[in-house]
This record gives structure tokens, sequence and C-alpha cells, in this order.
């Protein structure tokens, strides 16, 4: 059984890559690039994610290998400390690219 900080938020983490998702359904490269608001929610809820993760609890990130903790929390410090130059074409790979996976991963350990 997860501890109830864990559950939600890894509950937070999976909302917020489904809203990541939904929000670049459709979208393409050229679209993203091109709207000023899409990429200020995706950057956004990307650093949510990530703040998430870094909450998850240290037993529960080495019982769980299988979610990319490194790459989700570096996400997260590049975005808040390095936001001059937030790389556009890494943030379009990861929610294209990385956040589904990261959803079937999430909604696999939750109940």
């Amino acid at each position: 059984m997860l501890p109830p900080e864990d559950l939600s938020r890894l509950r937070d983490m999976l909302d917020y890559s489904r809203r990541v998702e939904q929000h670049v359904a459709g979208a393409t490269r050229g679209d993203f690039d091109a709207d000023e608001q899409l990429q200020t929610t995706v950057v956004h809820y990307l650093q949510i994610i990530g703040e998430a993760a870094t909450k998850v609890s240290p037993a529960f990130r080495t019982d769980h290998p299988e979610i990319p903790w490194n790459a989700v929390t570096a996400m997260r410090h590049r975005i808040v400390h390095d936001y001059r130059k937030i790389n556009l074409a890494r943030v379009w790979q990861t929610a294209t690219e990385r956040i589904p996976h990261l959803i079937t991963t999430l909604s696999n350990l939750l109940p």
C-alpha cells in the first residue's frame, strides 16, 4: 500500500501528464512553436510534474526505477532555474514522446 503522501504526488504527476497530453493532442511542432500560450501551459505542467516527483519518497523512487525520476526532476530544475534558456525542442519531445510513457507507467502503478 502506498503512503498517502506518495499516492497524492503520483496522482498529481498522472493528472498533469494527462493535461500535457491533451494540450498537445493534434498539434504539430509548428503549432507548438507558434503558440506561446500552449508553450507556457506545457512548460508549467512539466514544472508541476517535476515538483511532484521531488516530493515522492526516496523509498518509492528506489522501488520504481521504471519512472525516469532524474529526467523528470531535471526538467523541472531547468525550467525553474534556467528559465531564460528553456529548450522548446526538448519540451516538445518530452510532451509528445516521454509523457505518454509516463502516463502508462503511472496508470499501471496507481490503484
